[in-house]
C-alpha cells in the first residue's frame, strides 16, 4: 500500500454525533529503530512485542460543528483537562488532516487514561496515538462500511505512525514488523504489519516486567535523539546491523532457540544506547541502577542457567524478558534482587498481548 491507497472514498453516512472507544497497549522493539527521515520514516525496519498490561484507553465523543473552520477539541487525562498535551493532539490532527477529512466538521472531546502511572517513566505516546488512531477509525468506519479489516488496520497503524513512530507496532499483536526489509515483502516503511513467518509457542506467552528506574521525563527526548543519527559515524553500519539482526531472528523465532534469542536482543540494547553515547552531542540515558540490574541478570542467568534477559527502551527504565514457563522463578529472583534498584521499588509485570481493542459502552 501507498499513501494514496489511505486517502478515504466518499463517504456515505456522516453521523451528528457518537462515542467510540478503544484500548491500546504499548510495545518493546527487540530490534530497535534509532533514526527517521521526514514524515516519520524510519531509517531501519524494527521488530516488538505487543504488551497487554501496559495501555491506553481513549474516547472521543464526537458532535457535528456548523462552522467546518479548523481542528476543535477539548482533551482530558485521567478525568482532568490536560492543556499541555492539547499541541501534540493539534499538529497530529494537522499531519493526518487530509487522510481523515472528516476531522474538521466535529467537534471532539478526547478522554485518555493510562494503566500505568504517567510519572511511572513508561512512554505512553505509542500506546495513547495508537488508541486515538483505532477511535478515529472507528469512526471511519461508520462512513465507510464497506471498508475491509485489513484496511482498516493497516490504516490505522498509518496514522498511528504519524502521531508517533513506535504507535504503528500497536494496533496489532504479538509479534509486529516496522520498515522496509527485504526479509517480508508485505513489509512497509508506512505502517507496521504482523511478523508473517513462523514463531514458537515458547514465544506467544512471553513475559515482559519493566524494572522502573527512574520515573519521569528523560534529559534528552526520543524525537532528539533520533536527529543526532543524522550525520553520526556510525550510522550506516547500525542500519546494516538491523537488517542483519531481523534475517537472524528468523529461525530463531521458529525453533526458540532462546540462547540465541537473548544474545540478539541484549546486542540490540546496548547497541541503541551505544548510538546515544557516540553521537554529538552525546549524552547517557543509562543510570547507575540499570547497570546494576544488568550484571545481577548476567550473574543469575549464568548461575541458574534461567533464559533470562534485559533490553531497554531509550531510558533507564530495564525490560526483562522471560518465557512464561520460568515465571515464578524470575519474579521471585525480582522481588528478591531487583526491586531494590527500582525507584520507590516499583516495577510492573506484562506479558506479549494482541494488539488494540474495542470497548463497548
Amino acid at each position: 500500500m501507498t499513501e494514496k491507497d489511505f486517502l478515504p472514498n466518499s463517504y456515505q453516512n456522516e453521523p451528528q454525533a457518537g462515542k467510540v472507544k478503544w484500548k491500546a497497549p504499548s510495545n518493546i522493539a527487540l530490534v530497535k529503530y534509532w533514526g527517521k527521515k521526514e514524515h516519520q520514516i524510519p531509517a531501519n525496519p524494527s521488530i516488538s512485542f505487543t504488551l497487554d498490561t501496559c495501555a491506553t484507553t481513549t474516547s472521543i465523543s464526537f458532535e457535528r460543528k456548523k462552522i467546518q473552520d479548523g481542528f476543535s477539541f477539548d482533551l482530558l487525562f485521567e478525568g482532568k483537562p490536560k492543556e499541555d498535551f492539547k499541541p501534540k493532539i493539534l499538529t497530529f490532527f494537522e499531519r493526518i488532516g487530509d487522510y481523515l477529512p472528516f476531522l474538521k466538521a466535529y467537534h471532539f472531546v478526547i478522554e485518555t487514561s493510562n494503566s500505568f502511572p504517567h510519572s511511572s517513566g513508561i512512554a505512553s505516546s505509542a500506546s495513547g496515538m495508537a488508541a486515538l488512531s483505532m477511535c478515529l477509525m472507528d469512526m471511519e468506519r461508520k462512513m465507510d462500511p464497506n471498508m475491509d479489516d485489513d484496511l482498516f488496520y493497516a490504516k490505522a497503524s498509518f496514522l498511528a505512525r504519524l502521531g508517533s513512530g513506535s504507535a504503528c507496532r500497536s494496533i496489532k499483536g504479538n509479534l509486529v514488523q516496522w520498515g522496509k526489509y527485504e526479509g517480508v515483502p508485505e513489509s512497509s516503511n508506512l505502517y507496521g504489519v504482523q511478523y508473517p513467518f513462523e514463531v514458537n509457542p515458547v514465544f506467544e506467552n512471553y513475559c515482559d516486567t519493566i524494572l522502573l528506574v527512574h520515573k519521569g521525563e528523560k534529559q534528552v527526548s526520543s524525537t532528539v535523539g533520533h536527529q543526532l543519527m543524522h550525520g553520526h559515524p556510525y550510522a550506516q553500519n547500525r542500519f546494516r546491523q538491523a537488517h542483519d539482526n531481523l534475517d537472524k531472528l528468523k529461525p530463531i523465532f521458529a525453533d526458540g532457540s532462546l540462547e540465541e534469542f537473548i544474545k540478539i536482543v541484549e546486542s540490540e540494547a546496548l547497541t541503541l544506547h551505544a548510538m546515544m553515547m557516540t553521537s554529538m552531542p552525546y549524552f547517557i540515558l543509562m543510570k547507575p541502577d540499570t547497570m546494576e540490574i544488568i550484571n545481577k541478570i548476567w550473574q543469575y542467568r549464568e548461575t541458574t542457567k534461567i533464559p533470562i534477559c534485559f533490553t531497554l527502551d531509550a531510558g533507564a527504565n530495564v525490560h526483562m524478558l522471560y518465557p512464561d514457563n520460568v515465571k515464578d522463578k524470575a519474579q521471585q529472583f525480582i522481588k528478591d534482587e531487583l526491586a531494590i534498584h527500582c525507584e520507590g521499588g516499583h516495577y510492573i509485570h506484562d506479558h506479549v498481548g494482541l494488539g488494540a481493542s474495542k470497548i463497548n459502552s
